[in-house]
């Protein structure tokens, strides 16, 4: 389904179903047959029954008007279906359309589940419903025009012109209410993208502390989304001024034109039938025309447009990134946990360069975490600039760099899906390949081989770790930061997987649990508090007090200071 004009598409979607269309008109005549008769019907029990004491011909006269409500019944039901057989076609297209759009870009869209779930539903239901109000609207008005024009033409000049002058103000008020209800599906849309990113991203968001952000960001999309609803709620207002107009204002005008009506030979009969014709048949179906138009027609239009319009081509940095190393890049970096506290990092400048191996140490609580949550873009920094592979650290791909904190991450699933999360299309000698550089078979062995079911609560805090670094290993990110992701480690394992990550190639940062890791990185950023200090770890020790003390209080694999 191309991006075509909603007339277009409407038309085509009625037009499918001639024999559909033809059952609802000659259905919808017998379905609006009492708003033709209650007005005649009333008029006649009055004027030749009961005004000149003639009862049986006034209770035969209703006795007509009931039965036509029992024929417009059957008609009621048979025009149902009848609609329904041109709407469900119409919303499988549209699915279809929603579907296959979603499967042929090249990453995710996360409003897509919106278009296929609120709005193809909403499209679907809001065609039905002003395929039966406009069909019942124009039958209804031809009805009543004929019983006015059969009992008084005087009538006409009364009930017309306020009639159009409130059908023309609702019409009027369609655009603006096109616009209300389309800001209302937008906000739907981003609110929805705002929940899903945050639903992925759970454990990295509460691994770097950056919970209050995610939630305000969340939050302002939600009051966005109540903001666009109370907006919309004032402009349906104006459904109640035309409806007044052009539904109740007619009959206050007949009753005033009563005088002027009887001089020109209308009966008491004429003027209560008028009125019947006004009350039950032709202010209901304006107010049908209002609601169904109102809401239905608008959310159609609206719906449709977001449904057709061409999803957006996002750039696949990923192939751009993933494919080599990525460099970090930091300039002026201050951050704070609230706009009162004291920045735990203030005026950072930092360069990594690509294939680094950077090795960040510092007394706990300096904020070593703080830095990584920056680098990977879950922090966002109050004052510089972050820049990962040449671009702000929270617009690159998440596929593009891979974060391991301190408590790893396993889900229920076999040992092979764990470890191919981030690389489905790893081959087993892959797999294999990193189960032995990481020293992983006899861990592999015990847990029953890679087909094994897991259970992550059975499981020791050392072995998920290790389970999630063979994990990020297999990944095709160009940047890794393990945040103390070796801490449950003995230091040999621990050694092991920083040499293997090292020889990997790419960026590496390690946020060093042991000062050990320092000693195998190939420069080491110190964080005192006052100050950051960068250099390999043999000038640190000659020109960095601090980071001399914690060589040598280090005693492995007791003691663990940083």
């Amino acid at each position: 389904m191309r991006r075509r004009s909603l007339t277009l598409v409407l038309w085509q979607a009625l037009r499918r179903s001639p024999g559909a269309l033809l059952r609802i008109g000659v259905w919808s005549v017998l379905e609006t047959l009492p708003a033709f008769v209650i007005g005649l019907a009333i008029a006649h029990a009055i004027s030749d029954g009961f005004a000149v004491h003639r009862p049986w011909t006034g209770l035969v006269w209703l006795a007509v008007l009931g039965g036509s409500w029992l024929v417009a019944g059957v008609g009621a039901r048979q025009v149902i279906l009848a609609v329904a057989t041109v709407v469900e076609p119409f919303r499988d297209e549209l699915l279809t359309h929603v579907v296959h759009h979603a499967l042929s870009t090249e990453r995710p869209d996360e409003t897509a589940a919106a278009r296929a779930n609120l709005q193809v539903e909403l499209a679907r239901d809001a065609f039905a419903a002003v395929i039966t109000v406009v069909r019942s609207f124009a039958f209804t008005v031809v009805s009543v025009v004929l019983g006015l024009l059969t009992l008084a033409p005087g009538l006409l000049v009364l009930v017309v012109p306020p009639f159009l002058a409130g059908l023309a103000l609702f019409l009027c008020s369609l655009p603006a209410l096109a616009r209300c209800q389309r800001a209302f599906l937008v906000a739907d849309e981003r609110t929805v993208s705002s929940v899903t990113t945050l639903a992925r991203g759970l454990r990295d968001i509460t691994a770097c502390g950056a919970e209050e952000r995610v939630a305000a960001e969340t939050g302002r999309r939600v009051t966005e989304q109540a903001g666009a609803g109370r907006a919309l709620a004032r402009v349906t207002a104006l459904r109640t001024v035309s409806l007044a107009l052009g539904g109740w204002l007619p009959i206050l005008a007949v009753l005033a034109g009563t005088p002027w009506l009887m001089r020109n030979g209308a009966g008491a009969g004429a003027i209560v039938g008028a009125l019947a014709y006004i009350s039950q048949s032709l202010t209901p179906a304006l107010g049908g025309l209002v609601q169904g138009l109102g809401v239905s027609g608008v959310r159609l239009a609206v719906a449709m447009d977001r449904i057709l319009a061409p999803l957006p081509v996002v750039p696949d940095t990923r192939k751009q990134l993933v494919a080599g190393s990525v460099g970090v890049e930091l300039n002026g970096v201050t951050f704070a946990y609230g706009p009162y506290a004291e920045p735990v990092i203030a005026g950072l400048d930092l360069r990594v360069p690509e294939g680094d191996h950077l090795a960040v140490v510092g007394p706990s609580g300096i904020g070593k975490s703080t830095l990584a949550g920056l680098i990977t873009g879950l922090l966002a920094p109050g004052a510089g600039e972050v820049l990962t592979g040449g671009i702000p650290a929270g617009r690159l791909d998440p596929a593009a760099r891979t974060l391991i904190p301190q408590e790893a991450y396993v889900f229920r699933g076999t040992l092979r899906d764990n470890l191919r999360y981030l690389a489905p299309a790893a081959s087993p000698e892959t797999i294999a390949e990193v189960i032995d550089i990481l020293g992983m078979k006899d861990l592999v062995k015990r847990l029953g081989g890679l087909q094994a079911e897991l259970d992550p609560g059975a499981l020791s805090a050392g072995e998920r770790q290790l389970i999630a670094l063979a994990r990020a290993y297999l990944a095709p990110a160009g940047l890794t930061i393990l945040d103390e992701a070796t801490c449950h480690l003995d230091p040999a394992a621990e050694a092991r997987a920083e040499e293997a990550f090292a020889r990997r190639g790419g960026t590496l940062i390690v946020i060093a649990h042991r000062i050990s890791s320092a000693r195998r990185a190939r420069r080491v950023l110190l964080m005192d508090g006052a100050r950051v200090r960068l250099g390999t770890h043999e000038e640190l020790l000659t020109t960095a007090p601090l980071y001399a003390e914690l060589v040598g209080h280090w005693q492995p694999p007791s003691r663990e200071f940083v």
